[in-house]
């Protein structure tokens, strides 16, 4: 099993980046995906999350209307859009996936419940 982000970089506030997540080694498809993000110093935090179909998408309070998520189920690809970043984005994005057991699952924001991460790719936004 692999999860090998990458897109990261140095940009300057108000600048865009694209996340992408190349996945292998699981199926995919009944997969939910999330991507988490640490900062220095701090906890990780949930960041964005995507059902296994690619229809529902959930972000936190604080991407709302900057970023977005989107899968591709035949290239096993995870992406996370990224637009207007400000240095509190500043961080390393993390994937992950959990797998969806039931059709009753209730889409999990808490990192425990996701099987397989990333490496991660560090985001910095700094002028």
């Amino acid at each position: 099993v692999q999860l090998q982000a990458s897109g990261g970089g140095l940009v300057q506030p108000g600048g865009s980046l694209r996340l992408s997540c190349a996945a292998s080694g699981f199926i995919f498809g009944s997969y939910e995906m999330s991507w988490f993000r640490q900062a220095p110093g701090k906890g990780p935090e949930w960041v964005s999350g995507i059902d296994t179909s690619g229809r529902q998408t959930y972000y936190a309070d604080f991407v709302q209307g900057r970023f977005t998520i989107s899968r591709d189920n035949y290239k096993n690809m995870l992406s996370l859009q990224m637009n207007n970043l400000a240095p509190e984005d500043t961080a390393a994005y993390y994937c992950a996936a959990r797998p969806r057991r039931s059709v009753y699952q209730v889409f999990s924001q808490q990192q425990d419940d996701y099987n397989y991460w990333g490496q991660g790719t560090q985001v910095t936004v700094s002028s």
